[in-house]
């Protein structure tokens, strides 16, 4: 069979290849770079899936996580199982604020509803079964529609084992793909999440910021049935046993050793057309920033004399300060940088270098220039529909996927729309049943408010009539007639509660129909414009998906003309990065970074309130050296976090950082503000991950938390 893609647009000459997010099958292809590192393990044993250390790596759909015991004990983020903290928190019983330790099995809590752990067993490359001969011909939806049914088929024929989860990943913009197959664990429960104090130590105010001093870590573990397959939430399942766990490192860490992370990071743009580098900097981030700024001052506002419901709103609006914070910072590493001149230049390269040749010009010319027509129309489409997508009640996107789910139910399981699959209804039900612990009418309705007033404001052409319709606007509304449309469209429905949203579940498309339920009838009343709409979508996306991938190829043979390695971009499938750790000669301000800090620090910064509250009976082992064994012998004390030149992504919070002979030692968590516009532009000399070290876990758990049923279980004691 011949080479893939991939395969072939490695081998050439290296000499980036501390740069890069690699799938395990590559790293072969860069053996002699990872051992020039510092790594001692064989680099072919990354490729095994389901050996060590490779079959100890896990995905929380979202984030990365890593078995550390043989009774299935996850090692992840804090900030990863901080809506399972949340959930299970109450006013009474505030678990975000004091942290959670179980101490037996029947201590532990169940996970946030949804919450998935995914083990990796199987990556193959399904290309010339996604894009067979007959699709080659087609176009538009058409296309679309085919890679879809290849899509399905393929995955129904995976998931006839049960318990197993199958997706088809695309790869450099859908010139390849993928079937990845995974153990999807769905009895996931809360093991160990230490106080706020620690785990988000430092809370926004630090994110994304060096030094750093926070403590992002927490368990999980996984359960099955008695007979070791995956099942529901049950009292009688039993912890999962992983065929591998990672071991923790007995050596601590110190600067310019070899360090990897595992993980599945979630996306990266390095392959990007320069007007989509233009668009999402000119006018898309910056929207997202001024979005995301008045929803978090929104939610402040409403929920600050109500804890319960300030707890509901605790995970989302952690989420929105991350990427927040996240994107502001890489439009400021934009502003007044060279990078879309040299993106530029480097698309004009390529189209020379295409034009320069009879036969490449035949073959990819025209699919330079149709991408970029297609990609403006795209973009046109986002910028109309942004206020839209904030302007929508959760209910009624709740109305919405539910009597999608009943129209789709009608068909044979394999005609339906992916997404509303038997294989779905789990996840579908998981959000319903969310709803409960992370919604409050008297929010949702501020949120919406604000941008329905946006939304309503643009030009009648611009603005979607069905929706308008459902909701009630019309020209020249006010905020108050608004806000008077939304009081009636919210007193008519009983979606809110649990019960009644569950029944809707198995209900038929007729019954939507008869309903009075005001967010079932905008439901219904909206439905046949947005099968319309999103027709009008896959249309326009069958064809970019053809010109793309073309644009790839060119993109990777004139790349491979110039002895350029070409990695995929990261699209949340398992990947591996390697560096060192290494401080930075100097920071965004003009000082030097050392490579870690110290528990030194949390004292420094700590001031008994807010982002900085270190529990007090952390800062008075700090003040008595009560450290134990987890003093560096270098730094006279317990390391805290640790910098290193790992090329990550949001995605990679949670994964594992090994050393050289692949031991455990802490998890990646953070960038560095100066330099996540890496996702889009990589540089070398900024890019730093942060990782919490595994010396400050193991402390924090032995001395502070007295977590000693995990130490024993993970074999640090």
């Amino acid at each position: 069979m011949k080479k893939s893609l991939i395969a072939l647009a490695i081998l050439s000459n290296f000499a980036h290849a501390d740069e890069g997010m690699w799938m395990p099958q590559q790293l072969p292809q860069v053996a002699k770079e990872l051992k020039a590192a510092g790594l001692k393990l064989d680099p072919t044993t990354l490729t095994k899936l389901t050996e060590f250390p490779m079959g100890a790596i896990v995905s929380l759909g979202g984030c990365s996580a890593s078995f550390v015991s043989p009774q299935g004990l996850v090692a992840t983020n804090h900030h990863c199982v901080y809506n399972s903290v949340a959930v299970n928190s109450t006013k009474e019983r505030d678990l975000l604020a004091n942290g959670f330790l179980a101490k037996t099995f029947a201590e532990e809590l169940p996970a946030a509803p949804g919450s998935r752990i995914f083990v990796t067993s199987a990556v193959t490359n399904v290309s010339d079964k996604i894009i067979t001969p007959e699709v080659a011909k087609l176009q538009g939806k058409a296309r679309i529609d085919a890679i879809e049914k290849n899509q399905k088929q393929l995955v129904a024929a995976c998931e006839k084992e049960a318990g197993f989860r199958c997706t088809v990943s695309s790869y450099y913009g859908g010139l390849e793909f993928y079937l990845i197959k995974q153990l999807e664990i769905r009895d996931v429960r809360l093991v160990h999440a230490p106080p706020a104090g620690v785990g988000k130590f430092g809370g926004d105010t630090d994110n994304w910021m060096w030094p750093r001093h926070t403590g992002d870590y927490g368990f999980y573990r996984a359960y099955v049935s008695k007979d070791g397959k995956a099942a529901d939430f049950s009292k009688d399942n039993v912890p999962y046993q992983p065929k591998h766990v990672l071991k923790l490192a007995k050596d601590g860490l110190k600067e310019g050793d070899f360090v990897m992370a595992l993980g599945y990071p979630g996306r990266t743009n390095r392959h990007r057309l320069p007007s989509e580098v233009a668009f999402t900097f000119d006018w898309n981030y910056p929207a997202f920033v001024k979005a995301s700024g008045e929803t978090l001052a929104i939610i402040a506002r409403e929920t600050k004399d109500n804890k319960d419901v300030a707890l509901k709103y605790a995970g989302q609006v952690a989420g929105v300060n991350n990427y927040y914070k996240n994107r502001q910072g890489m439009l400021d590493s934009y502003a007044g940088s060279d990078f879309l001149a040299r993106k530029t230049a480097e698309h004009e390269a390529l189209k020379t270098w295409v034009n320069a040749n009879p036969a490449r010009k035949a073959e990819f010319a025209g699919d330079i220039e149709q991408v970029e027509k297609l990609i403006a129309e795209r973009d046109a489409d986002i910028k109309r529909d942004f206020f839209l997508g904030y302007a929508q009640p959760r209910l009624l996107n709740t109305a919405r996927s539910l009597y999608r789910l009943a129209n789709e139910s009608t068909k044979a399981d394999t005609e339906r729309k992916s997404g509303y699959q038997s294989r779905d209804l789990p996840r579908l039900e998981a959000g319903i049943t969310s709803v409960e612990r992370t919604y409050d009418e008297k929010v949702d309705k501020a949120l919406v408010l604000n941008s329905l007033t946006k939304y309503a404001a643009q030009p009648a052409a611009q603005r979607r009539a069905s929706f308008d319709a459902a909701i009630g606007i019309k020209d020249g509304m006010s905020p108050a007639d608004l806000a008077a449309a939304l009081d009636k469209l919210y007193a008519g429905s009983k979606l809110g509660d649990k019960a009644e949203r569950a029944a809707w579940l198995k209900r038929t498309p007729a019954e939507f129909q008869a309903s009075q339920d005001s967010f079932i009838q905008a439901a219904v009343a909206m439905y046949p414009d947005s099968l319309k709409n999103e027709a009008e979508d896959e249309e326009l996306a069958g064809k970019i998906q053809q010109s793309y991938a073309n644009y790839m190829k060119a993109k990777i043979a004139f790349m491979k003309s110039k002895g350029q390695a070409v990695y995929p971009d990261a699209n949340s499938t398992l990947r591996v990065t390697f560096g060192k750790v290494a401080g930075r000669d100097h920071g965004a301000d003009g000082t030097t970074w050392t490579a870690f800090t110290t528990v030194n620090g949390v004292v420094a910064k700590a001031t008994g309130e807010g982002e900085f509250n270190a529990p007090a009976k952390q800062l008075a082992a700090i003040k008595a050296k009560d450290f134990g064994k987890f003093v560096d012998p270098k730094l006279k004390t317990v390391p805290v976090d640790y910098l290193a030149t790992l090329d990550i992504t949001g995605g990679n919070s949670g994964s594992a950082a090994l050393n050289s002979k692949g031991e455990f030692i802490g998890l990646a968590f953070d960038g560095t503000l100066d330099s996540i516009i890496s996702d889009w532009d990589y540089n070398k000399a900024n890019t730093r991950s942060i990782q919490v070290d595994l010396r400050y876990m193991l402390w924090n758990m032995k001395h502070i938390d007295h977590a000693d049923n995990l130490l024993k279980e993970m074999g640090a004691e």
